[in-house]
Formats: structure tokens, sequence, C-alpha cells
């Protein structure tokens, strides 16, 4: 196991590297990944991409450790974290979105976000039982943190203190956002982060991303099916068809690989490029 303080991210560090290196996985009968390997640059926004059940979803959970390969590596700034457990990762740096939306209802969107930056504060569970001016130091320095470079970062200052069962599904997701930067990641893995949403919200939430990628340096992984998002942000897209990689490369080389258009995109859009 690598050594988790060595690769904590401080607030000003940048992005770590991804690599995903001959993942092989099986379900039973079913081949779910098959020795796909890729790398995603540090600092970089990296993308996903793939037909349904080409494996995109099996993939993000490995890397996210819920699954773990039959053989292959996951490396994460160059330590081996296969098998760090689950919870463990996101003291490495990485943190991740779900596709469907995974809020605690009934809380407010601060509430919710807090809840992200929980796991470096330092108290237990018996402190936390306990009156402690250290704790709610601690914990007073933590929501600063959050309302200043998380809540007002992704303008989500004006409905901070609203439940997040009132707010709109695009709102909802840009909340989870929020809460997967209140960890502090140096790897941000985003499960369809405009899956449902309309052209307005989708250009909101792709500014997000490119302003998180670009102001605070942090490498992205995302699986999205939104092709026209996908290739204005990417700087690197990597396409999986049977739980294989097909190709990678720039979005402007991927578009027109010959398996690619075959497997996913449609020769209407290979016409277009």
């Amino acid at each position: 196991m690598p050594d988790i303080e060595s690769i904590h991210r401080p607030s000003t560090a940048t992005g770590l590297s991804l690599a995903v290196v001959g993942v092989d996985l099986r379900f039973g009968g079913v081949h779910a990944l098959r020795g796909v390997s890729f790398d995603a640059p540090a600092g970089q926004i990296t993308a996903l991409i793939g037909p349904n059940g080409a494996g995109k979803t099996s993939l993000f959970n490995t890397i996210s450790g819920f699954y773990r390969p039959g053989a292959g590596r996951i490396l994460l700034g160059g330590e081996d974290i296969t098998r760090v457990p689950v919870h463990a990762r996101a003291a490495c740096g990485l943190a991740r979105t779900f596709q469907n939306i995974a809020l605690f209802r009934g809380l407010s969107v601060l509430e919710n976000v807090k809840l992200g930056g929980h796991h470096a504060m330092t108290g237990g569970i018996l402190s936390a039982m306990a009156y402690s001016r250290a704790k709610e130091r601690e914990e007073m320095a933590l929501r600063d943190e959050i309302e200043r470079r998380v809540i007002d970062f992704l303008e989500l200052d004006h409905i901070r203190h609203r439940s997040v069962d009132v707010l709109s599904y695009g709102l909802q997701k840009r909340v989870e956002l929020a809460r997967a930067l209140a960890m502090r990641p140096r790897v941000l893995m985003l499960d369809e982060p405009v899956a449902g949403m309309n052209r307005e919200e989708t250009e909101d939430m792709a500014r997000f991303i490119l302003d998180v990628q670009e102001e605070w340096g942090v490498t992205v992984l995302l699986v999205e099916h939104d092709m026209g998002m996908v290739m204005d942000i990417s700087g690197h897209v990597v396409v999986l068809n049977f739980g294989e990689v097909i190709a990678s490369g720039t979005p402007a080389n991927v578009r027109v690989h010959p398996q690619v258009i075959e497997a996913y995109l449609g020769a209407a859009t290979a016409e277009q490029a």
C-alpha cells in the first residue's frame, strides 16, 4: 500500500497522473474488462467513451475501488493503489461523482458539501461525540474553506442553506460536484456529469469542469455520452468497446478513427468532422 500522506493533496497541489495498466475484470462468465490500459495525464481532462455495455462503469468502479481486478494495476501519481480500500482512496486524492444523484435528502446544500470534507478532519468518532474547542475550530475552518473555495466557485452561494430536495436536477448535479471538490481531489472522476441536463445546464457544467481543471489543476477523468461536450472540453479521449480499448488520442483523431465510427459515433459524425 502506498504512503497515503505522501500523495495527500495540500490546498495548492496540482493534479496527479492516473494510469490503468492491463486491467482485467470478470463477473462469472462475463469478461467485463479485457487487459485495459490507458493514461490520464496529470492536470488534463480525459474522457472515457463507448457504447452501452462497453465496460465504462465497470472500469470506473475498478479505479475507485468498488471492484478488485483479476489482473492489472491502478497507479495514482505513480503509486500502486490497486489494493487500497475504497475509503482510503479519498485520502490518496481520488474523488468521484455518480451517474445517479446520491445526495443526502433533507440536508442543505452546505451540509451535503461539508460531508465531502470530513474525511480530512483529524477527529474520530469519539472526539466527534464530545465537545472540544479544537474540534469546533476545525469544523469552522472546514466550513470557511468550503464556502470560500467551493460554494462560491460553483456559484451556489445563493442556495447554500436550501434543502437539496427542492433544487432542480441541474443544481443537484452541481452540488454533487461541489461535494467531490470538498474532498480536495487530485484526480476527479465524473460519471456522466451532464446526463439528463438541458442545453443550458450542460453548458454551465462544462464551464465549471473546465474551470476546475484550469484553475485548480485537477486531473479530470469523465464518462459521458454527450459527444459535443466531450469533444469540446477533453484533451484526451479513450474509447472502450466490449471491454477493450479500441482507440485513444486527441478528440480530432478519435472522432475519425474507423473503429470508433463503427462502434459508437456513427458515420454521420465522421462526415461532419
